[in-house]
């Protein structure tokens, strides 16, 4: 078994908290909040482990949970967390600037990749990350 690197709960688990936020952000159309799930993002870009969400998961899920039959590498789950960002970011500025259609449109796109990936488990900008890998031909890990 592989001992380091990511339960791949966490991030699962930390997608469906990303879901509620961006339901919110779409029926709200807040701004701000898409603003805050931006900060979050960047935390997640850096080191997933050390989002809130991954803070959450780490100290209150994960121990009353088995110890996972995997781990996986956490530079897919940055590189979707950097992609989570952006989109955020331009559903932040769509709706801060009153461009809501904008906000709308990135909002949603984002909440339709934190939904796949946290109830379907399929990481859209995981994916993503080893396509790009595979297409520079550097190897990499095979699967998320």
């Amino acid at each position: 078994m592989n001992t380091t690197g990511l339960d791949p709960r966490g991030p699962r688990f930390a997608a469906v908290l990303t879901t509620i936020v961006f339901v919110v952000v779409l029926l709200t159309g807040s701004g701000w909040l898409a603003l805050a799930q931006a900060v979050i993002f960047a935390i997640g870009a850096y080191d997933p482990r050390r989002t809130p969400y991954g803070l959450v998961y780490r100290h209150l899920v994960a121990p009353r949970l088995a110890p996972p039959a995997e781990r996986e590498d956490p530079a897919p789950v940055r590189f979707a967390q950097t992609v989570g960002l952006v989109f955020a970011v331009v559903a932040a500025a769509g709706y801060l600037s009153g461009a809501t259609v904008l906000g709308v449109i990135f909002a949603a796109f984002a909440l339709v990749a934190a939904f796949l990936n946290g109830f379907f488990g399929l990481c859209l900008g995981c994916e993503a990350y080893l396509l790009i890998r595979r297409l520079r031909g550097s190897g990499g890990p095979t699967a998320a």
